[in-house]
């Protein structure tokens, strides 16, 4: 969100997003050239190990009932990021429009961070906390403490990342052609192949999808 936000106002001159919603909103809108899609990973939910609220699976949707349910704690980036904006569309899904509004039933304990992913991984570290997570974030994150993926597999955490031109019709003092360049190179070959090296304790974080999805 913060992301699109810099694009809107032509203080960046390409963005490499992951809220295809969002994306396809800020194109429309004219503040980008077009939308490509480079690579794809998915989320995962992370918690702690003894998973106290028996969330553990492969069906989001149900773990975040029952985490809601639970006397658990949950940490939300609350950053209007991708993975923000994915946690919200999984609770509305799961019944729940508001997460951060108290009813009858709901007795968890969802602190909004406001703040980046690695972060809110280290809150919910600190507080053996449970946090919805991109898988690439959460590979290459050390202080895990007692934290294990306990939600994974489910269709609806696909994660894809796109990446846009800002459109110089709006601000005409972007580097256009460099943007395009770097546009260009990520979704080639080349760029493809750089995307599915780059690995982290031997996982690999990102599989490209230029030519299978747009």
């Amino acid at each position: 969100g913060q992301a699109l936000d810099m694009g809107r106002r032509g203080d960046a001159d390409i963005l490499f997003v992951h809220d295809q919603v969002a994306e396809e909103k800020f194109v429309a809108e004219g503040f980008g050239l077009a939308r490509r899609a480079v690579m794809y990973n998915d989320f995962v939910l992370i918690g702690p190990a003894a998973d106290p609220a028996g969330v553990a699976g492969k069906d989001i949707v149900a773990a975040l009932r029952k985490l809601a349910a639970s006397n658990a704690a949950f940490v939300s980036r609350a950053d209007k990021s991708g993975t923000h904006a994915a946690e919200l569309r999984y609770f509305k899904t799961a019944g729940i429009d508001d997460p951060t509004v108290k009813v009858a039933g709901r007795s968890f304990d969802y602190r909004a961070c406001g703040c980046g992913m690695g972060p809110a991984l280290n809150i919910a570290s600190s507080a053996n906390a449970y946090v919805l997570a991109d898988r690439g974030t959460w590979l290459s994150f050390k202080n895990r403490g007692e934290l294990k993926v306990l939600v994974e597999g489910d269709s609806r955490l696909f994660n894809q990342y796109g990446v846009i031109v800002v459109n110089p019709a709006r601000h005409p003092q972007t580097k256009t052609e460099l943007a395009q360049a770097f546009s260009d190179w990520i979704v080639s070959p080349e760029g493809q192949a750089t995307v599915a090296a780059y690995k982290i304790g031997g996982e690999q974080l990102f599989f490209p999808n230029a030519t299978t999805a747009r």
